[in-house]
């Protein structure tokens, strides 16, 4: 018997976990459940991250948590409860399979073009640190943290489950043509990754052409990785592939805790209806099962559904409506119905059971993930973001009269275009502008020149933000603002 934390969620939530549940039960599932609180009436009850403290202490000791859709209150300043339970456990890959499921009528099954796509998303960093900041009342800053540790963990898993999986093909999906640091960083990562395994098929693919071949050919992709935004907006599209979110099963995978849940919304629309559709979950969940290693339980009743999708048997939300709609408890009923059956397409194969009963971990404190240092390590500059309505040229005249000695100014952007020493009259400016400054004769420079600096130019200009320019082993680790 595993013992494993259940968060029922929110709207729909208890409903279709209660569908699950039931098939669970039918199935005589050696699951023992732990119900925590977590979701919106938990955040109504004045716990801002959408949990009690002993949802977390019972999540963190048992290592697994199976969860429901969950809303976050809007306009209250609090952060969603999904991203933060996954930030905070470090569960840094997201893996949501998308199959073709006979009975889900798609643009792609009536074409009989068949659809098995595996999408890893980075789940921790990118733009989901949610670090903003406004530099001025016109100005808004985000940071985008990509880091080789945290890149390195994920696309790891990625080979790894791709390997298990029988892969023939794993293919990064980037930007790194325009984010060539952020993105370069990770696409640097896969490749060194991929050497660990050449009998894979490694390649990358610029995400806006990939959102394109795969809705004209998602058949020739079989695992892609990504970085967080774009991972996140690539499995909704792939979702839209197989039939939408109510067929997308989704799991987080960490070191030590891993989440499993459904990813659409909580649709408050239809909650306490009884209509709702659980597929999403109850694909969720025979992944948790695989996961715990309950391989004949899960291929068993995963096959049963696949039975009943073939039959025609549906909720409201998909099928033909010629045959008339099941409610949510009559839906798992006809799964339990068809215990046994296979269905005619893809049956899943009978696994040998794998049990693996969570390891509980007491961390007594936080990991440091650290990649060797490089040998050369140099400050040669800084990029002093200033707040100003000038010109550009009259900015250049300020920043110049205070670059005496150990500075040189090298260019000024706004909004990452260069506008000086060139630039273009009919570049339209804010007024936020990056003054980048250089060492004269490429010499290292320290924070205490930077320090002088920025008091030097504080007499000119309110500094929103600055940041150093680094250069390792000779390397520029900055990138050059459009048009330099």
């Amino acid at each position: 018997m595993t013992r494993i934390a259940v968060a029922k969620g929110d709207g729909i939530g208890p409903e279709i976990m209660e569908a699950v549940l039931q098939i669970f039960t039918a199935a005589a599932v050696p699951l023992q459940y732990d119900f925590v609180e977590m979701g919106k009436w938990v955040f109504d009850k004045g716990y801002s991250n959408g949990m009690t403290p002993e949802a977390q202490e019972t999540i963190e000791s048992l290592g697994i948590l199976f969860k429901g859709p969950m809303e976050t209150p809007k306009g209250k300043g609090v952060k969603s409860v999904n991203v933060t339970a996954r930030k905070t456990w470090n569960t840094y890959a997201n893996k949501r399979v998308f199959q073709t499921l006979h009975g889900v009528d798609t643009v792609f099954s009536k074409a009989g073009i068949p659809v098995d796509i595996s999408i890893v998303r980075e789940n921790i960093e990118d733009t989901y640190g949610g670090i903003e900041h406004m530099l001025t009342h016109d100005v808004a800053l985000s940071r985008r943290f990509i880091t080789r540790p945290g890149s390195m963990q994920v696309i790891k898993y990625a080979f790894e489950m791709a390997k298990k999986k029988g892969a023939k093909r794993i293919t990064c999906g980037h930007k790194a043509n325009i984010m060539k640091i952020t993105d370069g960083l990770f696409l640097e990562v896969f490749y060194e990754v991929a050497k660990e395994y050449p009998e894979l098929k490694a390649d990358d693919v610029i995400v806006d052409d990939l959102c394109m071949k795969l809705v004209s050919r998602p058949d020739l992709f079989d695992v892609v990785v990504l970085t967080n935004l774009q991972g996140d907006i690539v499995s909704d599209l792939c979702a839209g592939l197989v039939g939408g979110l109510g067929f997308a099963p989704s799991a987080n995978i960490g070191d030590h805790i891993c989440i499993f849940e459904a990813v659409h919304g909580t649709a408050p629309d239809i909650a306490g209806k009884n209509i709702a559709n659980p597929t999403a979950l109850l694909l969720s969940g025979f992944g948790m099962l695989y996961h715990l290693g309950y391989m004949e339980l899960a291929g068993m009743m995963e096959n049963a559904l696949l039975y009943t999708l073939e039959s025609g048997v549906h909720t409201g939300d998909f099928g033909d409506k010629k045959n008339p709609s099941l409610s949510t408890t009559q839906f798992a009923e006809a799964i339990i119905s068809n215990f046994g059956k296979l269905p005619a397409h893809h049956p899943k194969p009978s696994l040998q059971n794998k049990y693996i009963t969570p390891t509980i971990f007491r961390l007594e404190e936080n990991a440091m993930m650290k990649s060797m240092q490089m040998l050369d390590e140099q400050i040669i500059g800084v990029d002093m973001f200033i707040e100003s309505n000038e010109q550009p040229l009259a900015v250049a005249e300020k920043c110049l009269a205070h670059t005496a000695g150990v500075f040189k100014l090298v260019t000024i952007s706004n909004r990452g275009t260069q506008v000086w020493p060139k630039g273009s009259v009919f570049t339209n400016l804010v007024n936020q502008y990056g003054c980048r400054f250089e060492s004269n004769n490429d010499m290292p420079v320290t924070q205490k020149d930077i320090l002088g600096l920025y008091e030097r130019l504080m007499k000119d200009f309110k500094i929103c933000s600055t940041e150093l320019l680094n250069s390792w082993d000779g390397k520029k680790a900055y990138s050059l603002a459009q048009g330099q």
